[in-house]
């Protein structure tokens, strides 16, 4: 949810925490610390006051738009048809 967020452009915190429902202030703060760790997310700092920080996919991060669009689409084509009893396997 979040590098989904993150492929409509950059976002600061809050706005982050508005757009992945239901994720709390520490969970989403140790989520970003993970993304950039990983080298998915950029996190930039503006001097304030106040300080603004926003994030933003990395490189690396971009390159995952293709598959996580994939994975996007094929959820919508059979998620629906996955959750009928007669269909499970």
């Amino acid at each position: 949810m979040i590098l989904g967020t993150l492929t409509n452009g950059s976002s600061g915190f809050a706005e982050l925490k508005r757009n992945v429902s239901g994720i709390s202030d520490s969970v989403l703060s140790e989520r970003l610390s993970e993304l950039h760790s990983a080298g998915l997310i950029v996190r930039s700092v503006e001097p304030g006051p106040p300080i603004s920080v926003s994030y933003d996919l990395s490189d690396t991060g971009r390159a995952l738009i293709p598959a996580m669009d994939a994975l996007s689409t094929w959820a919508s084509e059979n998620f629906p048809r996955l959750e009928q009893p007669t269909n499970r396997k």
